[in-house]
């Protein structure tokens, strides 16, 4: 994880390369990459996806991301998208932050606040068979999170974890729920 972007687009780092290794079995039609930075994400899924979007905020990202993914828009999230993706994929900025100086990795109160908001403009634009994945952390509230994300209609498992230096990863898969309750589980033990 990068502690900011610089005003320039999120390179990939660790956080992203771990997220890209548990891409590579997603299969599908179309596939969104939100907050795409560098398109790296987008990228990796163009090999088993027909349709690739990446969207971010930040034209110097969408500039870089454009030179390896065709389709590139600049909007919030997924507000201004129609279309239905089989995959939404999000590296989320999942700081906590007081306010939004950097919307690469900023992710406002208890780190929840922002990613919240992105899954809920992503869950507009998921099939009904679809999935949505996220990467958050350990530094965030994680739990709390989880539990919005639910409220939203999405049955959500941990598919993975991974322990750095300084915080956890925590990569969550959200499918949509066929009761009136979601439930939690983590599919990685290790991970409380």
């Amino acid at each position: 994880m990068q502690k900011e972007s610089a005003n320039n687009y999120y390179k990939p780092a660790e956080d992203t390369l771990f997220f890209a290794e548990h891409l590579q079995h997603e299969k599908g039609r179309a596939a969104l990459d939100i907050g795409t930075g560098s398109g790296f994400l987008a990228q990796c899924l163009s090999r088993n996806f027909e349709l690739i979007v990446a969207t971010d905020i930040d034209l110097n990202a969408l500039a870089k991301a454009h030179e390896s993914v065709e389709n590139c828009i600049c909007c919030n999230a997924a507000d201004a998208l129609t279309p239905v993706f089989d995959l939404v994929v999000c590296n989320l900025p999942y700081l906590p932050s007081e306010e939004m100086s950097d919307p690469a990795v900023d992710g406002l109160c208890d780190g929840v606040e922002g990613p919240i908001k992105i899954i809920g403009s992503a869950s507009k634009v998921t099939k009904e068979k679809g999935k949505i994945i996220f990467l958050t952390s350990s530094l965030a509230n994680h739990i709390e999170l989880v539990q919005q994300v639910q409220k939203l209609g999405f049955v959500t498992k941990v598919i993975a974890t991974k322990k750095l230096f300084f915080e956890e990863l925590i990569l969550v898969e959200c499918t949509r729920g066929t009761s009136a309750v979601a439930n939690f589980s983590y599919a990685n033990k290790d991970c409380a």
